[in-house]
């Protein structure tokens, strides 16, 4: 079966080369799929997308046009396809629900480490020769209490490495983990959550009733030296409120992995470009503000998963077998 590869990094030809086999004829590209790059797709059974392409509606239309009938997302996150339109065009879509939660998890903990120890700052001081210690006081995670939004793979890793701190967890989701309550995290409201956790962590996905789920009205709940990590989706935080909560000096940290208006920017090369984001300056501008190009997936047991995860999927459809990762049905069986 011929699939094209929209989005191919090194490192992502690596780990499906380590899995292909002689079932499939993989193309890599480095572009992104938009309306512009469908046409690319002609000639080929199927593709497979990341995070950072567009597969809207009229994108996928001209994929149909052109032949595509089967989509493998090479991602747990699915807010970037229309699964609606893709069943209505009679395309079937599969994602990867579970490659390795340690991945995303220890990053946030590396990004709230860093973060809370001031550790790049320091960096830059040893780097000017200044041996001061003034300006790099943090505190102790130990005896602390960490709110975490959802306790799928992702949160209940995080969860536990957080126990493991000495921290006091707790946790709001609409489906409550037995194996996190089991190890010691307390279930409780969002707000409760907001107004008593020194940090507070995003694990969920991004959807209809979660965009925006931090707000004005959340920020002002929240303590004022509150750490805010999110590793999910850019779409949970309202960027323009999160900055006038920065400019007030209402929140302690914020560590982003990811951002709201990152397609186009995040995974490109723009070293010689002039950014035009204004949101984007003024959130790297503060000092209290760590930002990493949503690199929270990227170890080599995670890339492996995934690989391994899309190449079944395309085996399922070559097989003309439901993907158990098939999306698309359960999509509008949802709706």
């Amino acid at each position: 079966m011929k699939v094209l590869v929209y989005s191919a990094r090194p490192y992502d030809k690596r780990a499906l080369e380590d899995f292909i086999g002689n079932k499939h004829q993989l193309t890599f590209t480095d572009k992104k799929l938009a309306l512009q790059t469908a046409s690319m797709a002609s000639g080929y059974d199927a593709v497979a997308l990341f995070t950072s392409d567009d597969a809207s509606g009229p994108v996928l239309q001209k994929l149909s046009d052109v032949g595509i009938r089967f989509v493998a997302l090479r991602s747990a996150g699915h807010d970037h396809i229309d699964l609606k339109v893709a069943a209505q065009l009679g395309i079937q879509v599969a994602n990867v629900p579970a490659y390795s939660p340690y991945s995303v998890a220890e990053h946030a903990v590396a990004m709230l480490m860093a973060s809370n120890r001031k550790i790049i700052r320091g960096q830059k001081l040893i780097d000017a020769q200044d041996f001061r210690l003034d300006e790099l006081t943090g505190f102790d995670v130990h005896g602390k209490t960490v709110g975490v939004i959802g306790t799928g793979n992702i949160g209940l890793a995080f969860c536990k490495i957080m126990l493991g701190f000495g921290a006091k967890v707790l946790a709001t989701d609409p489906v409550e983990s037995e194996e996190a309550k089991g190890a010691g995290v307390k279930y409780v409201t969002f707000e409760q959550l907001l107004k008593t956790s020194d940090v507070i962590s995003i694990h969920c996905p991004l959807n209809n009733a979660t965009r925006y789920m931090f707000s004005a009205a959340q920020f002002s709940m929240m303590k004022p030296s509150a750490t805010l990590i999110n590793t999910s989706r850019g779409g949970l935080i309202n960027t323009k409120d999160l900055i006038e909560t920065l400019k007030r000096g209402k929140i302690g940290a914020v560590c982003l992995d990811v951002y709201e208006k990152e397609k186009g920017l995040f995974f490109n090369d723009l070293r010689n470009v002039m950014l035009t984001d204004a949101d984007f300056r003024q959130l790297r501008g503060f000092p209290n503000v760590l930002i990493t190009g949503h690199q929270g997936f990227l170890t080599r047991e995670a890339l492996t998963g995934i690989a391994r995860t899309t190449l079944q999927n395309l085996d399922h459809w070559q097989s003309q077998l439901q993907s158990p990762n098939e999306l698309t049905l359960m999509e509008m069986v949802q709706r």
